[in-house]
């Protein structure tokens, strides 16, 4: 997927290209999970919609839940969702900041005669 270090720097409207994949996929994420945590809050927790959204989206932006929510169920939901929404926003910056750690350390290594290519290794 991405370029060995012996090849050269990926051209920028490439890089460009490869980062707009990587935030339309953590984007892809994102929504999935914004549908489930509103269907979830909604059908379990018993929320009207927009409240169950805005649960659903401050949960996933790493912001808490706001307001009670009722029932043995919807609390057990909101339990369960917090703990996927935490994995989802490492998961969702990993996917955002990994093309450009790739670029910054295959730059260094073009650039340190001890490990770029010109070195053999």
């Amino acid at each position: 997927m991405y370029e060995h270090r012996s090849e050269p720097l990926l051209p920028r409207a490439k890089f460009v290209r490869r980062l707009g994949a990587h935030a339309l996929a953590a984007g892809g994420v994102v929504s999935v999970s914004l549908i489930i945590g509103t269907l979830g809050y909604h059908s379990l927790g018993r929320e009207a919609w927009v409240d169950a959204f805005l649960n659903a989206a401050m949960l996933l932006g790493g912001v808490g839940q706001v307001g009670e929510v009722a029932g043995n169920s919807g609390k057990l939901f909101a339990a369960l969702f917090a703990l996927y929404s935490g994995l989802v926003l490492i998961a969702v910056t990993t996917l955002l900041f990994t093309p450009v750690l790739h670029r910054i350390l295959h730059r260094v290594h073009l650039e340190d005669p001890d490990t770029g290519p010109e070195a053999g290794g």
